[in-house]
């Protein structure tokens, strides 16, 4: 199933695109929120929103989404393209954990015996809204495009080398802020990437051959006029 610029091309395809991103991102939200419940320490990035939920007296969606919003600059100060799901991506993930904490949908785990599979189940969550998300075309997140417009910038350094530095410093200012570290740090920071690459082969996704669309041609879909006009033009 893979996604093609055309179906972008209507303000109805967006829309319908943007609710599947939205419900993705909801729905990945609850993975998060298991590998944060599975209480053997958080998640690379999720040290530092759980660092500065802590250090400021926030939420951790609060924190998420300011992290997210400074990394979004980041980006576009980069000159990285930005989609429309990059913003609905900074905003839902991190409500979608206050939403599931608000409620109490899973206690804490006790032991490694209950952590390790609720670590899991939400990586598998995670991996698979991924899937539906990048689907919709708009755009990837925040942290994905930091990452490649770092490669972009850093040519001399493998990008593994790269990401390694960036959760690294993710965590390590996060465990100074507070934020739990332990040896689901370790799983998530591990285990992320294969058990994505396994969901991605199950559903015979090529993320590679996803063209998204920028948010300047979706703002263009939805009011063509704003379309500059072409030399000799009457």
């Amino acid at each position: 199933m893979q996604k093609d610029l055309r179906e972008n091309r209507t303000p109805l395809a967006i829309v319908l695109n943007m609710l599947i991103a939205a419900l993705s991102l909801f729905v990945n939200g609850f993975g998060v929120y298991l590998t944060i419940r599975a209480n053997l320490g958080a998640a690379p990035w999720d040290v530092l929103n759980l660092g500065l939920s802590k250090s400021l007296g926030i939420l951790y969606g609060t924190a998420s989404i300011a992290v997210s919003v400074t990394i979004l600059i980041i980006d576009v100060l980069m000159k990285e393209p930005i989609g429309i799901a990059m913003f609905i991506d900074a905003v839902v993930v991190g409500k979608a954990v206050d939403f599931f904490d608000a409620i109490h949908a899973v206690p804490d785990c006790a032991s490694l015996w209950t952590g390790i599979p609720v670590m899991f189940l939400g990586l598998v969550i995670l991996a698979f809204t991924q899937f539906t998300y990048m689907s919709a075309a708009l755009g990837c997140g925040p942290r994905d495009t930091l990452l490649v417009g770092l490669d972009k910038k850093l040519r001399h350094i493998p990008i593994g080398a790269v990401s390694i530095a960036l959760l690294s410093s993710a965590t390590l200012i996060g465990w100074l802020l507070g934020g739990p570290v332990g040896i689901g740090t370790v799983i998530c920071a591990l285990c992320t990437g294969p058990v994505m690459q396994t969901a991605f082969r199950v559903v015979r996704f090529d993320a590679s051959r996803v063209t998204h669309q920028r948010l300047k041609d979706s703002l263009l879909v939805f009011c063509p006029g704003l379309r500059p006009l072409r030399k000799g033009a009457s």
